[in-house]
């Protein structure tokens, strides 16, 4: 059973002691390719040296975390673009809108999140969307964008069933990891009205562990709990869940 992590950090610090065993494991349980999401320039040389290590195995995304767009985003937007230039990456993201935090920046995370869809469609790229209580600006942003090039992901789904297949409509697929066996999480309530067709696996580790982590560490490892729950929900098995989720990843990253 092969298994890709659409959506994990495993370059971030919470990790540095034991990264090897958390990939070991991972490759052991099914997991053997992740994708690793950007959040800003400052984690850039960690994400390259650990796809050096692993070049079969980790691919990567270029481009600024809606969270990390502050004064200085035009300047991170030029490391964004130069980096295209220099490497291969395999989507543009995560890139969006975030306002749980902090609605300061909302004008500049439009624009960022604006740029970012044109660079990656001028680069023929899917994009991996950050949306925390932004469905309505990011929709707008999209529908205005709208092209046949236009695709990505929706990464950590948690919205409703509407907004689910709007966001299917515009070409996009969702992001289905730990929140799906949160007995509040929502979207166990309705995944299974989502054609399997349309959803791929990711962890979003060290965040959002399944249960019965929920609360420590998230690893890629995990995500077959993720997995399990969705067998469940659509009565398929784990090795038909797993064989699509794949193919729809393969296809949406041109893995």
């Amino acid at each position: 059973m092969q298994i890709i992590d659409t959506h994990t950090h495993l370059y971030l610090e919470h990790f540095v002691d034991d990264v090897d065993k958390v990939i070991e494991r991972a490759i052991n349980s099914g997991i053997d390719k992740f994708i690793f999401p950007a959040i800003d320039s400052s984690y850039l040389s960690e994400m390259l040296e650990l796809e050096k290590k692993y070049p079969k195995n980790i691919h990567l995304m270029s481009g600024l975390h809606p969270v990390s767009v502050k004064e200085n985003y035009k300047e991170e937007l030029d490391v964004v673009v130069k980096s295209l230039n220099a490497h291969k990456y395999v989507a543009i993201g995560e890139i969006g809108i975030d306002l749980y935090w902090d609605k300061t920046f909302l004008k500049e995370q439009q624009e960022a999140f604006e740029f970012q869809i044109r660079l990656a469609i001028s680069n023929d790229l899917p994009i991996v969307i950050h949306c925390r209580e932004g469905f309505d600006e990011i929709f707008e942003i999209l529908d205005a964008e709208k092209c046949s090039k236009l695709r990505g992901v929706f990464h950590c789904f948690t919205g409703t069933l509407e907004q689910a297949n709007r966001a299917i409509g515009l070409g996009f697929i969702l992001g289905i990891g730990g929140v799906v066996t949160f007995k509040n999480g929502g979207i166990d309530k309705f995944i299974n009205q989502i054609d399997i067709k349309n959803i791929v696996l990711e962890t979003d580790s060290p965040y959002l562990s399944p249960v019965p982590f929920r609360g420590k560490r998230n690893e890629s490892s995990y995500i077959t709990y993720v997995l399990s729950k969705l067998s469940g929900l659509y009565e398929m098995s784990e090795m038909e869940i797993a064989g699509i989720t794949t193919k729809n990843a393969s296809k949406i990253f041109n893995l």
